[in-house]
């Protein structure tokens, strides 16, 4: 008999690896910190997901019904791993509820974490009670109770999403671009739209960057069929009449100050690295890349390897990635745990 493979996070990634590897017949340790699978798409409640459209509760919580099914995959939600010994092929994990499992190889789907806009205060989060983040944007469309201002519960009737909170920003120490949140705000811009017909939406933007396909879905689509205003700019800060609240900044392409009252104001949220990085890198013997997040080997050699042989990597906890990318990323790496411990057969003369 193998031993089986650990899989640490329970998000899309994790959920493709233990289903990849369920499918050839190899068993996997699914191991979860919170109480339950699905990681952000479920846990932080997403509504419709980029590209298919699909609720997030249905194409994730498919997935999650799939591996809780599956005979192969042994689920221990609300546990870490607090201790990793051995070598490829025989490897000895202990668990935090006292367990602990004799595995072959060990896959680190653990994600990310979305900034906190409170380390952005000059633009109101914290302070302002309609100033909010895309993730609350998500959990009051998939609530289905629509969008609504949190301080008296009305509906707005202009809304700004400001991009890259918690991204491309030296000043705070988020150097990198965060993938998505363009093409979600552009998303979210559009069903707000649907939902309040007579609402203005305004992105605020310093580029747009709706990567390959997603160009026309989203940032065309958005502008020509919803009429969301776009506007390149830099925001000063965000502040309140008492009424309204107000986004003061400069229109960067007249080079000209620029002032507009609104009912809310949303943060497109990054993405950071997974707070307990550091933590998995010492119990998993692992590198961190500059930034926090979990090195990955050479893909044109190693696809899925870090820097210990016998532990791979998948999906946003790599750095900040789009959900169908974490899926195909766990199936790979369950294929790159199977070639690595492949022991090719010895020819005999």
């Amino acid at each position: 008999m193998t031993k089986p493979i650990l899989i640490v996070g329970g998000g899309p990634a994790g959920l493709a690896a233990a289903h990849s590897l369920g499918t050839v017949g190899r068993s996997s340790i699914l191991i979860e910190k919170e109480d339950k699978l699905g990681g952000a798409p479920i846990l932080s409640g997403y509504a419709k997901l980029v590209p298919t459209g699909e609720w997030a509760k249905d194409a994730i919580g498919g997935m999650v019904q799939r591996v809780e099914g599956d005979s192969n995959v042994k689920v221990l939600a609300g546990n870490t791993v607090t201790d990793f010994d051995g070598s490829p092929g025989n490897f000895t994990a202990k668990f935090s509820n006292g367990e602990s499992a004799q595995v072959e190889a060990a896959i680190l789907c653990s994600g990310f974490t979305h900034f906190d806009s409170v380390n952005k205060p000059e633009w109101g989060f914290g302070t302002f009670e309609d100033v909010v983040t895309t993730t609350q944007v998500e959990q009051m469309i998939s609530s289905g109770n629509g969008v609504r201002c949190p301080s008296d519960g009305r509906k707005p009737t202009r809304v700004a999403i400001l991009l890259c909170v918690g991204s491309r920003d030296r000043q705070i120490g988020r150097e990198w671009c965060s993938k998505i949140c363009c093409t979600v705000s552009s998303n979210l811009a559009m069903e707000i739209r649907e939902e309040l017909p007579d609402c203005h939406v305004y992105i605020y933007y310093m580029d747009i960057r709706t990567f390959g396909l997603y160009e026309t879905r989203y940032y065309w689509r958005s502008q020509e069929e919803f009429k969301v205003k776009y506007i390149k700019a830099r925001i000063a800060e965000v502040t309140s009449d008492g009424e309204k609240l107000i986004v003061k900044g400069e229109d960067t392409l007249v080079k000209r100050p620029i002032t507009i009252p609104f009912d809310m104001v949303v943060h497109a949220i990054g993405m950071d690295p997974n707070v307990d990085n550091t933590d998995i890198a010492d119990t998993f013997g692992i590198d961190l890349e500059p930034h926090g997040f979990i090195g990955s080997g050479n893909t044109y050699g190693s696809m899925a390897a870090t820097s210990r042989p016998g532990v791979y990597v998948a999906g946003a906890a790599t750095g900040p990635e789009t959900i169908d990318d974490s899926i195909a990323q766990g199936h790979a790496a369950a294929m790159a745990v199977l070639s690595g411990l492949h022991q090719p057969v010895e020819k005999t003369a």
